[in-house]
């Protein structure tokens, strides 16, 4: 079931992301909720770890769910949806990267395009024991090269494979394995020794927060046509 989910969707929560897509697509378009509360958690470690800020990371997310809706029948399922839906957050976040100059390359990546993200949940005895463990993690991974912390983070944190991860970010496997391990050299004595459940704390995105998001989308989408 996706976290939060209200009763009156409840029932749908085990859907694919492809048979919640259809159903949409089909009319039922309160089922969209699904897709976001399936996808909060990472798009926001995805936007902050780029941007850096609660708040364009906040407003990333809205535009990526947004735009994932009027272009939805252009998903043709040649990659996961997640990949599809993430690939917009990164386009956007890097967008507002450009826009804002902050965008820093490795010496020894210069002129490589491609940059950064985060990864999941955390409990309250977590949360009471671990706030001072979470905040090394995050200030060491946000301190990572972007080329490196983006794989870094889709790869260890999310999990993704390495074929998802050269999807998402447009670069071959060999070079996100290559930059998986500059990524783990750099933080081996901060990271490697904090990983598992520890590591996956950082980078909450609470409860609230994902009902607002909701409520903004909605907000967007509710005056819309579905896509052609």
């Amino acid at each position: 079931m996706v976290a939060g989910a209200p009763a009156a969707i409840s029932s749908f929560t085990n859907l694919s992301d492809e048979e919640v897509v259809s159903r949409v697509l089909a009319g039922d378009t309160a089922l969209f909720e699904i897709i976001i509360r399936r996808y909060n958690q990472m798009l926001y470690r995805v936007a902050r770890s780029i941007l850096r800020n609660d708040d364009e990371a906040e407003d990333v997310m809205q535009e990526t769910y947004v735009r994932a809706y009027q272009h939805l029948r252009q998903f043709a399922g040649r990659a996961q949806f997640r990949t599809w839906l993430t690939r917009i957050a990164i386009h956007e976040a890097l967008a507002r990267v450009r826009r804002g100059k902050r965008f820093e390359t490795p010496d020894d990546e210069a002129g490589d395009p491609m940059d950064a993200f985060v990864a999941r949940e955390r409990s309250p005895e977590q949360e009471a024991a671990g706030a001072e463990l979470r905040a090394t993690i995050e200030r060491s991974i946000l301190q990572l090269p972007d080329l490196y912390r983006s794989v870094f983070m889709l790869r260890d944190v999310e999990q993704l494979s390495i074929e998802e991860v050269a999807q998402i970010l447009d670069i071959t496997e060999s070079t996100v394995k290559v930059r998986l391990h500059r990524a783990r050299r750099v933080l081996r004595k901060i990271i490697l020794s904090c990983t598992g459940e520890r590591a996956l704390s950082a980078f909450p995105f609470e409860a609230p927060r994902c009902d607002r998001v909701v409520g903004r989308v909605f907000e967007r989408i509710g005056t819309m046509s579905l896509p052609l």
